[in-house]
C-alpha cells in the first residue's frame, strides 16, 4: 500500500475528499489531504496566494513521511507538478484527477487557451468583479459546469461549499528547477480522466495526457468531480495507481 497526499483544486477544499479518505485508508493506504493557501479553512492573504505558495504547502507536507504518490484534481494539478519539480524526492508517483498537466513553462491560462480547452464552462461562468484579485463560481451556475452527474441534492451542496478563488495562480507559469529536472522528468505520471467533463474538456485532457506520457489514463464516464459523482471508481482508480490492485 501507498501514503497518497491529495490536493483539491480551485473553489474548493479539502472537504471535496471527505468521501475517498476513509475508503483508501480501509484499502490499507495512509492518506493525508493539503488545503492549498486561501482556500476554505485557510486564511492566507489574497495577495500571498500564489502558485509557488500552493508549491510550498505540498511540499511541507510531502517532507512529513516517506514518498508519496502525489495527486491533484483540477487546478491540483498545477500545484502538485509544481511541487514535484521542486521535490521530486518525496515524490513516488503522479496522480491528475482530471486535472490540469502543465509542461515547463506552462500556466493554467495557457492551457485553457489551447484549441482542446475551448469552451469549457468554468472560463464561459467565472465572475470577477472589477479589477478583485479574486474570482467565484456562482452556486447557481456549479451544479451544471461541475457537478451535473451527482444526485442533486449532493450538487446543490457542493455548490454552496465553494469558494472565491485568488485568481494569481491561474496566471503563474510551472517551473522545473535546474537541479532537479532530472529526477522530475523520472517520475511516474497517472491520469484519471472524466468523459463528460464541463471544466477541462476531455479533448484537452487527452492532449496533457499524451505530451506527458501519463501510464496509465483511466478513464471515468463521469463530471469534473468523480470524488462526488462516481466516488467508488475514483477509489478504485487510486488504488490502482497505489499499488492496491
Amino acid at each position: 500500500m501507498a501514503r497518497l497526499v491529495l490536493v483539491h483544486g480551485a473553489f474548493g477544499g479539502t472537504w471535496c475528499w471527505d468521501r475517498v479518505v476513509p475508503e483508501l485508508a480501509a484499502a490499507g493506504h495512509a492518506v493525508e489531504t493539503v488545503t492549498l493557501p486561501g482556500a476554505r479553512g485557510d486564511d492566507t492573504p489574497v495577495a500571498e496566494v500564489s502558485l509557488d505558495a500552493y508549491a510550498e504547502r505540498i511540499c511541507e507536507t510531502l517532507a512529513g513521511g516517506p514518498p508519496a504518490i502525489l495527486a491533484g484534481h483540477s487546478m491540483g494539478g498545477m500545484a502538485i507538478t509544481q511541487a514535484a519539480a521542486r521535490s521530486p524526492e518525496h515524490v513516488q508517483a503522479l496522480a491528475y484527477v482530471a486535472a490540469f498537466l502543465p509542461q515547463d513553462g506552462q500556466s493554467l491560462g495557457d492551457l485553457v487557451a489551447l484549441p482542446e480547452g475551448a469552451g469549457d464552462q468554468v472560463q464561459a461562468n467565472l465572475v470577477v468583479q472589477d479589477d478583485s484579485p479574486v474570482a467565484i463560481l456562482p452556486a447557481a451556475a456549479a451544479p451544471e459546469v461541475l457537478f451535473h452527474c451527482c444526485a442533486d441534492a449532493d450538487a446543490r451542496w457542493a455548490a454552496g461549499m465553494l469558494v472565491a478563488q485568488p485568481l494569481a495562480p491561474f496566471g503563474q507559469p510551472m517551473r522545473v528547477p535546474a537541479e532537479s529536472a532530472a529526477a522530475f522528468a523520472a517520475l511516474p505520471r497517472a491520469y484519471i480522466s472524466c468523459l463528460q467533463d464541463r471544466a477541462i474538456l476531455p479533448a484537452l485532457q487527452r492532449r496533457m495526457c499524451e505530451t506527458a506520457g501519463c501510464d496509465p489514463v483511466i478513464e471515468i464516464d463521469t463530471d469534473h468531480s468523480p470524488w462526488l459523482s462516481r466516488t467508488n471508481e475514483l477509489v478504485g482508480a487510486l488504488n490502482r495507481i497505489g499499488g492496491g490492485v
